[in-house]
């Protein structure tokens, strides 16, 4: 399975969201993100992987950018979901 790292690109880069409320990581991850290959990934399979889904801003905000430029099905993979507890 081909591994592509670079056709989605970080346009720019923000501080840590470890305090961040769940909107405030929306608001942070939602267009900061640019697909620079649409081309690559046009008409494929794609498997997002992360390694920590929080809140899931950051995955949906690189699906949101795929889909936006192309016609692609999108498979998420995480390794772990973190929990507040109260």
């Amino acid at each position: 399975m081909p591994i592509d790292s670079w056709s989605l690109v970080r346009k720019q880069f923000s501080s840590t969201q470890t305090w961040n409320t769940c909107w405030e990581r929306r608001q942070t991850v939602e267009s900061i993100f640019e697909l620079a290959s649409p081309d690559v990934v046009e008409g494929k399979h794609i498997l997002l992987i992360d390694d920590v889904v929080t809140t899931g801003a950051t995955l949906e905000a690189w699906a949101a950018t795929i889909l936006k430029g192309c016609r692609v099905k999108i498979s998420i993979l995480t390794l772990a979901i973190a929990c507040a507890t109260n």
